[in-house]
């Protein structure tokens, strides 16, 4: 399995912008899918965004027009740009790694804690 590590969380204002960061411990070349997943407190994790080793990207619809999901295969990174943040966007983001399309998101990292906040 792929080490992720996330970074790039912290407190920022309604209307401000984040960029979180997801570093691999190996190559993402292969793996079918990354994705950023979130879960605030009481709530279920759920899922943001994902991006297939093809580029193709999809959003849950809360975060549509205001977030982007991007991967750098030769730095084994994967970032999620979030702009016009809210405050019911304050959650702890993980990134995941579903190595092909039958397996299921087998790689998980600690978590980077977002609070949208004034």
């Amino acid at each position: 399995q792929v080490q992720l590590v996330e970074s790039g969380g912290g407190l920022v204002q309604p209307g401000g912008s984040l960029r979180l960061s997801c570093a691999a411990s190996g190559s993402i070349f292969n793996i079918y899918r990354m994705g950023w997943y979130r879960q605030a407190p009481g709530k279920q994790r759920e899922l943001v965004a994902t991006i297939s080793s093809g580029g193709t990207t999809n959003y849950a619809d809360s975060v549509k027009g205001r977030f982007t999901i991007s991967r750098d295969n030769a730095k084994n990174t994967v970032s999620l740009q979030m702009n016009s943040l809210k405050p019911d966007d304050t959650a702890v983001y993980y990134c995941a790694a579903q190595r092909t399309p039958v397996t299921g998101w087998g790689s998980w990292g600690q978590g980077t804690q977002v609070t949208v906040s004034s």
